[in-house]
Order: structure tokens, then C-alpha cells, then sequence
């Protein structure tokens, strides 16, 4: 038990981070834990290429899209909390916590859950998602189904757009 609250000292705002996301303080340690891992210059942040080292992200078909939701515009670089924010983005909704009618809406509601995705498919931030961008991601999962189905990609993505 000492090791657990000697490491939740190492992370600045942990009370904030735990009421904010909903995870638990022994999540935000496995969180912090490979947050280190990822950073293996020790920098304190991470960088873009930083998130090569994550296997499953490595096979998802929008894994760059993913990735550029850590960083803000025009920065290159992404600090715990908001490492932490981010994934609290991919959890599943709490039901059960108290609404606060004074605190903030959770960062894993349902709306905000929605605009995080709105954003993956808005690569051009114009708030719009246009058929571009929808066909651009779409295909994506339509492809990898192709496979599965031993569809050719042309014919797939053809159906998909309406043009057959």
C-alpha cells in the first residue's frame, strides 16, 4: 500500500484527475505506470511517435485519427492529465455516479463520448462531417469486413457510396 500512495504523490491534480474521469486512483496508478512506458526518454510527455508502441493501436484502421486526438492544435506534445483525460473519453459511461448539479458534466457522458467522436470524422475541424470524411473512415471498417467476407475493395467501397 505504500508504493500506491507514494506513486499517487507523484501525480499532480490525482484528486482532480479521479473526480473529473471517474477512474480510480488504482486505474489513474496503471494509467500513470504506462504513461512512463510510452515515455521512454523520461521527457514528461508525449509525443505523436510516442504512441507507436501501442500494439492494439497499431491495428486499428483509424489509429492516426486516435492519435491526433491527444494533441491539441498546433501542439506536438501531451502532458499525464490530459493523456488521462483523453482515455476517460473510452470509458464506459457511469450510470451509477451522483450528479452533481455543480460539477462539470463527466468527461465519459454520453454527449461528450459523442463530440470525441464527432471529432475523429471531422479531420478538417469545420463542424461538419462531409461525405469525404465519412466515406474516408467508413471504408476503412468496410474494408477490414471485406476481408472477412472475400469481397473485392473496389465493389465494397462502390456499394458503399452508392454507386453501383
Amino acid at each position: 500500500m505504500g508504493s500506491t500512495s507514494s506513486t499517487l504523490l507523484k501525480i499532480p491534480n490525482v484528486e482532480e484527475l479521479v473526480q473529473e474521469t471517474g477512474f480510480s486512483p488504482a486505474h489513474i496508478i496503471r494509467l500513470y505506470d504506462r504513461f512512463k512506458v510510452l515515455d521512454k526518454e523520461g521527457r514528461g510527455h508525449l509525443c505523436p511517435q510516442d504512441f507507436g508502441a501501442i500494439k492494439e493501436l497499431a491495428m486499428n484502421p483509424i489509429r492516426d485519427r486516435i492519435i491526433s486526438a491527444f494533441f491539441s492544435p498546433g501542439k506536438e506534445t501531451v502532458d499525464f492529465n490530459t493523456f488521462v483525460r483523453i482515455l476517460a473519453h473510452f470509458r464506459p459511461v457511469d450510470k451509477d455516479r451522483p450528479k452533481d448539479p455543480n460539477s462539470p458534466e463527466p468527461i465519459n457522458s454520453r454527449s461528450n463520448k459523442l463530440k470525441f467522436a464527432f471529432q475523429l470524422y471531422d479531420q478538417d475541424k469545420d463542424g461538419k462531417i462531409s461525405r469525404d470524411e465519412l466515406l474516408k473512415v467508413s471504408s476503412f471498417f468496410i474494408l477490414l469486413s471485406s476481408h472477412k467476407l472475400n469481397m473485392t475493395d473496389s465493389r465494397l467501397i462502390d456499394r458503399f457510396s452508392g454507386t453501383c
